[in-house]
């Protein structure tokens, strides 16, 4: 038996993992409820959350040693992106720590004045569409990161902006811009052909990881406001909630809920482990999260009626923002395609 056959089917935490989630979980919990997410809206984004979250060292878990970070491991950071996703957190983190991390692939954190972007006072962003698109383009951190990586053509590119360009509206409550790669105050080519571009193709995988993972937690909390929505609402002296049109619903995001986090966490120790194995994982994970958190929220909001459709509805947040996270990385569908031609290939080779 090779070392790795008994964790390739089990993907259960252990009692660290347990630890770190709870303890983001308190810190959310503590410093994130509705009203704070409801305040950051107009410009997607908290700063004073996102530096306490930065103390926490939240920036450099997920980051290299060799650059000032603890070395964590993606099943360690899809627990974070789990606890965003449930409380809605207005912090670009996912962007953040996946650029980060990218840029130290590319040996960009070497120099004494990355130290800012390895603890967060620094925000960098990344276009995380799977098909790179010509001139401007949507980036979710757009409006509030200083730095941008982007691919042009066969190389990947680090863009530096004084200021900000200005967030445009979206649906996912995201601090959103067009970005215009020529309108940059300067421009640094980070690494050029296939290594760089596989570098690259690496970070858009941790990013649809990562949100994946957020949008599990995401629906996790749809589904308990439904659910305790579902069990103080009666009708015909009892509670909406067994009656099947509501019950089994309820029973179908639950298994949504078990189902993106069993492949989340499976696609995160792959992808650090054994990265050329199932290389389709976490693509998968993001494809299967984007259609179905959209579903069980939406569902969440038929459980309340009238009261889930209002603008002061917690589900209705929930809403926009499970059909706007994933579009932040542009057409799902371009990720399916992505994972066709991975099975495909390794068919073909196969055969």
């Amino acid at each position: 038996m090779d070392r790795y056959e008994l964790r390739r089917l089990d993907y259960s935490l252990t009692e660290d993992h347990k630890d770190l989630q709870a303890a983001y979980k308190h810190f959310f919990t503590t410093h994130c409820d509705i009203e704070t997410v409801r305040a950051a809206e107009p410009t997607g984004y908290d700063k004073s959350l996102w530096e306490r979250l930065c103390a926490m060292g939240a920036t450099t878990m997920g980051l290299p040693e060799a650059v000032g970070g603890d070395g964590a491991t993606l099943v360690d950071l899809t627990l974070v992106a789990e606890e965003i996703g449930r409380s809605l957190a207005p912090v670009p983190w996912i962007d953040h720590v996946v650029a980060a991390r990218l840029l130290a692939r590319l040996g960009a954190l070497d120099t004494e004045a990355a130290a800012d972007i390895v603890n967060g006072t620094q925000l960098v962003a990344i276009d995380a569409q799977q098909i790179a698109p010509n001139g401007p383009r949507l980036i979710a951190a757009g409006s509030i990161a200083g730095q941008i990586i982007i691919r042009d053509g066969a190389d990947v590119v680090k863009l530096d902006y004084s200021s900000q360009p200005a967030k445009v509206d979206n649906i996912g409550k995201l601090p959103m811009a067009w970005v215009d790669p020529a309108a940059a105050d300067s421009r640094e080519v980070l690494g050029s052909g296939a290594p760089a571009l596989s570098a690259y193709q690496r970070a858009l995988d941790e990013w649809q990881l990562l949100t994946a993972a957020a949008l599990v937690g995401l629906v996790e909390e749809t589904m308990t406001i439904a659910a305790e929505f579902a069990k103080t609402r009666y009708t015909l002296g009892v509670p909406i909630g067994t009656l099947q049109g509501i019950s089994h619903p309820l029973a179908n995001i639950a298994i949504t809920v078990q189902s993106g986090r069993g492949l989340a966490r499976r696609a995160a120790w792959f992808l650090d482990n054994e990265p050329d194995e199932r290389p389709e994982l976490a693509p998968s994970a993001f494809v299967f999260m984007s259609e179905e958190a959209a579903k069980a929220a939406t569902m969440a909001v038929h459980v309340q009626g009238g009261l889930g459709v209002s603008a002061e509805a917690a589900a209705t947040a929930y809403l926009v923002r499970a059909r706007g996270w994933a579009l932040a990385g542009g057409d799902p569908g371009a990720v399916a395609v992505h994972i066709a031609r991975i099975v495909s290939a390794r068919e073909s080779a196969e055969a």
